[in-house]
């Protein structure tokens, strides 16, 4: 009978190990959010100021390199063209992290439709889509806000350039093969969720900026890695690397609609 109770605990004791190392970011999360009422990475104020400011900058200085762009075309030669596109891809590094950041403390609201930072409710598929829209790229705002975030990427890239991670894959693991695909910056689709994933070319530490549905949020956010649990508890990872892909940052120089793929 002792020996019975003695395999029973060991049994107990095995499932418990086993399941607080399968579900240990599930716990980790909730031991932050509900216990420790840890928040997430919580901003200053939206700046619709410096937005406007930013989109107006941006727009001068994507004219300028769509002309260089232009000559290089009607010139042939690809190291003029590829130094062009170059140069396109750091603007867009540059300008679209400022801004993203000028929404953070925006309220979160599942039907939130905001084109002003600061201003009402905006919900994840209209932050990606507004803020594209904004930095230059001719695209249909609403439909491409309400598509399923494989689509929303697939709208920008052909499926070739487009990543799906297995449902199962350690996220330390995901966050390591993410920065194997290189620098840039990243539409990150989740299982029912899409967000920028920004992967810097010098420091390793890779940026989580949404509009957040999370209780400890409710808001435009920018996350490190360690407060991402959005991200971190997906089962269903896709991703996209928007300002490294050449056809990108044709669409943005040239001003060529980007159709909603559907």
């Amino acid at each position: 009978m002792r020996r019975l109770k003695k395999l029973f605990l060991l049994a107990i004791l095995v499932f418990a190990a086993w399941t607080g190392w399968n579900y240990r970011d599930h716990i980790l999360t909730f031991y932050h959010e509900y216990i420790a009422n840890k928040k997430s990475d919580l901003p200053a104020q939206a700046d619709p100021v410096k937005y406007s400011e930013l989109i107006s900058e941006l727009e001068t200085r994507r004219q300028a390199i769509s002309n260089r762009y232009r000559q290089a075309l009607q010139t042939g030669n690809p190291e003029q063209i590829s130094t062009v596109i170059t140069e396109g891809t750091q603007t867009l590094e540059s300008y679209l992290p400022q801004l993203m950041r000028c929404w953070l403390g925006t309220p979160y609201d599942f039907n939130g439709t905001s084109e002003t930072p600061g201003s009402g409710q905006i919900a994840c598929g209209y932050f990606v889509a507004t803020v594209l829209r904004d930095a230059g790229f001719r695209l249909e705002r609403i439909p491409l806000a309400q598509q399923p975030s494989q689509n929303i990427i697939r709208t920008f890239l052909p499926e070739n350039a487009m990543h799906i991670f297995p449902s199962r894959m350690d996220y330390q693991q995901f966050l390591n093969k993410v920065s194997e695909r290189g620098p840039g910056i990243y539409i990150v689709g989740l299982d029912t969720h899409v967000a920028f994933l920004l992967i810097p070319r010098e420091e390793n530490d890779i940026r989580f900026i949404h509009a957040s549905g999370r209780r400890t949020a409710n808001a435009v956010v920018d996350e490190d890695t360690t407060n991402a649990y959005t991200l971190r508890l997906s089962k269903y990872r896709v991703v996209g690397n928007l300002t490294t892909h050449p056809d990108v940052i044709h669409a943005w120089l040239t001003k060529q609609p980007r159709p909603t793929h559907r």
